[in-house]
């Protein structure tokens, strides 16, 4: 038998390409980026994205250090594994970039959102819009005669959720603030 000969069945691999086989299946990941605090950061990590066709689902920037002037871009993105390997490079080679940690892979994090709902109704579909949001431990922040304001924080889930069962009460407005989100314990 020669050695070039392959059973029946079976799949040709290269000797010289070992890496793992990457799935095509899009998942969403969500990416840590601490950057100087300066101008023309967050525009050159957008520019990346764009430039490239990436899609950034989730965008928060807040200075986390004013002595050392830092700023931390939490991103949450979507694409193949390969595509989420390529962002991780790509972003650690921009130069005001320090870190960029994958909160998706790293281990067990925690990730909320703060959303702004408007809701314009009367009669019955006040006192719906006001059960559903104890239910969903959203917060009144305004009302009128005709409407709420309601904040509420969690998951990106939990707000879409509650997004939901507003719409045929009324919902007029929203307003979210994106995710951020912070690795789980010590470390």
């Amino acid at each position: 038998m020669s050695a070039l000969h392959i059973k029946k069945g079976s799949t040709k691999h290269s000797a010289y390409n070992l890496r793992p086989q990457f799935s095509d299946v899009s998942e969403t990941h969500t990416l840590a980026v601490v950057v100087d605090n300066e101008a023309g950061v967050l525009a050159r990590v957008i520019g990346l994205f764009s430039g490239r066709g990436y899609n950034i689902e989730s965008l928060t920037v807040a200075e986390v250090d004013h002595e050392s002037a830092l700023s931390r871009i939490t991103i949450v993105t979507t694409g193949t594994p390969q595509v989420i390997e390529q962002i991780k490079a790509q972003l650690g080679r921009i130069v005001p970039v320090h870190d960029v940690h994958d909160l998706t892979v790293e281990g067990p994090s925690v990730e909320r959102e703060l959303a702004l709902l408007k809701v314009v109704c009367e009669g019955e579909k006040r006192v719906e819009a006001l059960r559903l949001a104890d239910i969903f431990r959203a917060n009144v922040v305004d009302s009128t005669l005709s409407s709420f304001v309601f904040e509420i924080t969690g998951m990106p889930d939990k707000i879409d959720a509650f997004a939901s069962l507003m719409r045929p009460l009324g919902l007029y407005e929203v307003a979210r603030t994106g995710v951020a989100a912070l690795s789980r314990g010590g470390e």
